[in-house]
């Protein structure tokens, strides 16, 4: 017999990643005559072991390690090794066979990340297809403005093989600013802008000018008053920081000639040594090896001090007012450039957050053949959480919550809790699916983007995508970290792959069922301390019921799912409030297929 669950505090005393100093104290109860916790460090030497003495039915011992990453198991007296099992909980092994070892972060005493969010509301606008505030722009030649809002965009390649993403819709930054009362309505707390820097294409990941903002958005002045105004009714503006490569038609790359001074063909220029040419001028590395984004050489200084210099890109914005960072594929950069982003930032504002574009549990992540260091405390504040949006969709979609168990008992045992609580918690981005199309259980597979443009769910099948689509969103409003809109998902819209996600806002066909479900969690999670930072239960993981609580000390939530087709039914002490008004004490809730409800009552048990 042997029992120990890091998630449980009767066995481990502090939950998920540890500050430096803090002694943990390792608890495991078994029938053996001794055992030994030992730790390795990641890439490190020799293990520390450390012994563990009785005291009555278990073995303890206490834990203090330096900043870093480490995996421990468990020796008992035959040199079995006790490792982690799926369920995240000890798991005894042959002595000769392989363990899976539990995982241990330690980061610096330092390290604290902004909390104005917590409990917040992050709404994603891709700035060209939400709302036009100022009619009539024209477009330079070679670029397409659409006349019709309704316009599928434009994805099929020109006769050289090549997707331009050259056509445009008119949306800009003051489209935002007239909109900031209806993002209101949502209870948004902050804005995360695609990237509005001046660039050749609509998604503007082709940077041409950091310190100039796209001429089709605005100017710099309408920056400045979104940022302003938005301030006013409690929101904040997020930018998208794209780093790890510029555009060819760029002033610092100039590959056309249209600025006179880049490093393309001119080997005078100050801007060659940001870029890694190979046979120059033609053969240069670009981002995922796409001609047109040559990608920037992260180890040059004078690139570096450009971005997180005093008067770098870094410090001109944030001064202006935004309330942090979203950085374009985070794990592309390498961990000295992100430390200089990290005290860029934070030397401009501590209160300023840094969010990294990671797909993967970002607490152990190798990139490029290193292990990376996010939230050791001199790096990022938060990352996207994709992967509990694959666990979220999975769930709603299959009426299996093992997955989304395993990734939210991953990420509590392996982040800090700051980090856990400060989480971009994205459902659908630019890159990926909308929501009610990844719900929908279309089949997508081999279809070509012509087929995928022409797909839309069934009228028969819209409400069960509608139900599914609630559902998760109600998880993704009340499990640990910040909810993240993509524009539109709140009223509907529908669209598969890139750029069939990037339709404008169908201001004119708004689902009201889908909108009043995300007006009414807004209101609900901005009402409630819990929801901020209040610890993670979960209750009850079988099927399709998943039933968990937050807590802190002045409220406690009870969060109850089934997307099982038999009844799930919960014994519980509270009040029910059904996400529409407080009913009568209860004891007893039954659930059907597809219902949510949500228990709240300083006492729930």
């Amino acid at each position: 017999m042997f029992e120990f669950n890091p998630l449980c505090k009767r066995y481990k005393s502090v939950t998920g990643a540890v500050k430096e100093g803090v002694p943990v104290i390792f608890r495991v109860k078994c029938n053996y005559a001794f055992c030994e916790l030992v730790f390795e460090k990641d890439g490190g030497d020799q293990p520390a072991v450390f012994s563990m003495r009785k005291n009555g039915g278990f073995f303890e011992t206490e834990v203090s390690l330096n900043v870093g990453l480490y995996w421990y198991t468990f020796i008992l007296p035959d040199g079995t090794r006790v490792g982690r099992g799926t369920d995240g909980e000890a798991a005894l092994t042959d002595k000769a066979a392989s363990t899976q070892p539990f995982q241990y972060t330690v980061y610096r005493k330092e390290y604290t990340v902004p909390e104005w969010n917590f409990g917040g509301i992050i709404y994603q606008i891709f700035p060209d297809r939400f709302c036009e505030g100022i009619s009539g722009k024209t477009v330079p030649d070679g670029k397409i403005m659409h006349k019709n809002k309704k316009d599928i965009p434009l994805f099929e390649p020109d006769f050289n093989g090549r997707v331009l993403n050259n056509d445009f819709y008119g949306g800009d930054l003051k489209g935002i600013i007239e909109k900031l009362p209806y993002l209101k309505s949502l209870s948004v707390s902050a804005i995360y802008l695609n990237p509005i820097f001046s660039a050749y294409s609509n998604h503007r990941y082709d940077t041409g000018d950091y310190f100039s903002i796209d001429p089709l958005l605005g100017t710099m002045n309408d920056l400045e008053e979104l940022i302003e105004k938005a301030g006013k009714y409690g929101i904040k503006i997020i930018l998208d920081g794209v780093f790890s490569h510029t555009g060819d038609d760029s002033v610092y790359f100039d590959r056309y000639g249209r600025y006179g001074n880049g490093a393309y063909g001119n080997p005078d220029s100050p801007y060659v040594k940001w870029y890694k040419f190979i046979e120059y001028p033609d053969v240069y590395q670009a981002w995922w090896g796409v001609p047109t984004l040559p990608a920037t050489n992260k180890e040059d200084e004078g690139f570096i001090d450009f971005i997180t210099g005093e008067d770098g890109v870094i410090s001109y914005y944030t001064k202006k007012g935004i309330g942090g960072w979203r950085l374009d594929v985070a794990d592309e950069l390498p961990g000295d450039f992100l430390k200089k982003v990290r005290k860029a930032v934070k030397n401009t504002n501590k209160d300023a957050v840094i969010i990294g574009e990671v797909w993967e549990d970002a607490s152990n992540k190798i990139s490029y053949g290193v292990r990376r260091e996010y939230f050791q405390g001199e790096e990022l504040d938060s990352v996207m959480n994709y992967p509990l949006k694959d666990a979220l969709i999975n769930y709603v979609c299959t009426g299996d919550c093992e997955l989304l168990y395993k990734t939210l008992s991953e990420q509590t045992d392996h982040y800090p809790e700051t980090v856990l609580n400060g989480l971009m918690n994205v459902l659908a981005t630019h890159d990926t699916f909308r929501l009610l199309s990844a719900v929908s259980g279309l089949k997508t597979e081999g279809k070509s983007k012509r087929e995928l443009a022409e797909l839309t769910i069934p009228h028969e099948c819209e409400q069960e995508a509608v139900n599914r689509l609630k559902a998760a969103v109600l998880l993704q409003y009340t499990l640990p970290g910040i909810p993240s809109v993509y524009y539109g998902d709140e009223i509907g819209m529908q669209g598969f792959t890139d750029p069939l996600n990037r339709r404008y806002f169908d201001w004119d066909n708004v689902c009201g069922e889908i909108y009043s479900w995300y007006c009414k969690l807004g209101k609900i999670r901005r009402a409630i301390s819990a929801f901020k930072k209040g610890r993670l239960t979960v209750l009850y993981a079988s099927g399709g019921g998943f039933v968990f609580k937050r807590e802190d000390d002045d409220s406690a939530v009870l969060i109850a799912v089934n997307v099982d087709r038999t009844p799930l039914e919960i014994t519980f002490k509270g009040k029910l409030f059904e996400l529409t008004e407080e009913k009568e004490y209860s004891e007893k809730l039954a659930l059907a297929r597809g219902e949510v409800a949500a228990l709240i009552k300083k006492n729930v048990t």
